[in-house]
């Protein structure tokens, strides 16, 4: 009893140690992860519910999949332009329920379940329309190219709504891949409250990881006109081993997980060594959930290639950790993860989500991370984590936050249509392609509805950063930016709870 005492306490010092007394600088994250759900309202297209929250959007897309004889109505748009673009939408579910998977008590603990839950079912009830027939994919709503010549509001829009698919003779083993993965892991979140659904998702999961093997090759090859928006760099390999781990968590098949071992190698699960994880190169992610099933005693048999699965992991924490001897993630100046120019921010927000990850892994085996540079803590890992959080809410040079609406000073001017231009609830008159860059692109002043919880692209490899509309590569946010950031946000929340408790326990003990 008293070594239970001990060790609670323990636990309870090492989460001391990363909100300190002394702390100068605090974040609420309770509300940047309430205000991070609440942003996915803001991206929905279709008609909005009765309780829609972001009130300055109204209904949009109604048409979307007409001329094709398909209802394609729903979903998300994917930044701030008024396509539906369906590989980084599905990679968004994907890890929104990854989060609710590992730390749906935590979101509970802060009122925002529900919320958590409705963010994923807009996409899945999306996908599940869009998943027509076995072996047809409804890849994409809108074209790219004709819809960046316009700058309205999604309620105004006159661009084409051409939709797209991908099928036996025009394969996308990427797409289908994330898919199928997405409403895999959405499957595992509605086990419990929505069991019917749950069975649908995963029916269709299976169908889709079955389309995307048997019929494979890259949805960018099959949909020319996605390339130089969501051009698949990687390929599909990595897509399809995600997709059969998430359905493998999802069912407890054999068959899934043999597929992820027998194919390690040829499929690159066990030879890419990356230090990057995105909607387009899934490899880290593939490789830390392949680890993490050594935790389990049935899965010791299997401990050879897993391992191979755990070295490569190791690398990606150790490169985000700079723990390698070569082969680091650059960091600013100001300590932020720093991958490329364009849309930093998502590879900082997946880098803490997969670190906390694996450091409550870590913690839960009690083991510590081996990097070139020796060990590393479940405890530093965490840390880090959070440092990158603490990044984007304002702990940086700019003294920004980079989470739209949260904290004193936020971006004004965020590369979006519908933010940037009069609600259609307020102002009824149409806009037009051109009259939107006319009127509302070129404003100095700041967007008349603030886009909650969107996280920006961000600063530059030397933390700076220019509040303006045309600048997209640092101004415009992406659903897959916030989406990783909400389990780490309602772990962090309830830790700052825990400290709290701890240091009202240690004043009221001296």
């Amino acid at each position: 009893m008293k070594q239970g005492i001990v060790l609670q306490w323990v636990s309870l010092l090492s989460i001391f140690a990363l909100f300190p007394l002394s702390q100068t600088q605090s974040f609420d994250y309770g509300e940047a992860l309430s205000k991070s759900l609440l942003y996915f309202e803001s991206q929905r297209s279709g008609r909005l519910p009765h309780n829609q929250r972001v009130t300055w959007r109204h209904h949009s897309g109604l048409d979307d999949g007409l001329e094709q004889g398909v209802d394609l109505v729903g979903g998300y748009y994917d930044a701030g332009d008024n396509v539906k673009f369906g590989l980084p939408m599905a990679f968004t579910i994907t890890m929104l329920s990854w989060g609710v998977i590992e730390y749906g008590k935590q979101i509970e603990d802060a009122g925002e379940y529900n919320h958590a839950l409705e963010a994923i079912k807009w996409g899945t009830d999306y996908f599940i329309k869009a998943h027509t027939h076995p072996n047809v994919l409804w890849a994409e709503v809108g074209d790219g190219s004709t819809d960046h010549y316009c700058w309205q509001r999604p309620e105004d829009m006159t661009t084409s709504r051409q939709a797209y698919k991908v099928d036996e003779n025009h394969p996308g083993s990427d797409i289908a891949g994330e898919t199928a993965a997405a409403m895999a892991a959405a499957a595992i979140v509605f086990r419990k409250t929505n069991p019917h659904y749950s069975g649908l998702l995963l029916h269709h999961a299976q169908q889709l990881f079955e389309f995307g093997d048997k019929y494979r090759g890259k949805y960018d090859e099959s949909i020319e006109v996605v390339k130089g928006h969501y051009t698949s760099w990687s390929g599909y390999m990595d897509e399809l081993l995600w997709a059969a781990l998430w359905l493998y968590k999802a069912t407890q098949k054999e068959d899934y997980l043999n597929y992820a071992l027998n194919n390690a190698q040829s499929l690159g699960g066990t030879t890419w060594a990356i230090k990057e994880f995105s909607w387009d190169v899934k490899y880290a992610g593939v490789q830390i959930i392949a680890s993490m099933l050594l935790k389990e005693e049935r899965h010791k048999q299997h401990m050879q290639i897993l391992q191979q699965y755990r070295s490569k992991a190791e690398f990606y924490m150790c490169a985000c950790l700079d723990r390698n001897n070569v082969a680091n993630v650059q960091r600013t100046p100001g300590g932020l993860l720093y991958i490329r120019q364009w849309n930093n921010m998502q590879y900082a927000s997946n880098a803490a989500f997969l670190l906390t990850t694996y450091s409550d892994y870590l913690q839960a085996t009690h083991e510590n991370l081996t990097c070139d540079k020796g060990q590393v803590s479940p405890q530093e890992i965490l840390s880090f984590a959070k440092s990158q959080v603490d990044y984007i809410l304002g702990s940086n040079p700019m003294a920004m936050s980079y989470l739209v609406g949260y904290g004193p000073k936020y971006p004004q001017r965020v590369h979006h249509r519908g933010a940037s231009i009069d609600s259609y609830k307020k102002k009824k008159g149409f806009i037009g392609c051109t009259q939107g860059y006319d009127s509302w692109y070129g404003r100095q002043g700041p967007n008349p509805n603030v886009l909650v919880g969107a996280l920006v692209g961000g600063p530059d490899g030397n933390d700076g950063f220019m509040d303006e509309r045309w600048n997209y590569m640092q101004t415009e946010a992406c659903t897959y930016n916030t989406a990783t950031l909400v389990g780490v946000l309602a772990k962090l929340d309830r830790l700052k709870g825990d400290c709290m408790w701890l240091n009202q326990s240690l004043i009221a003990s001296s």
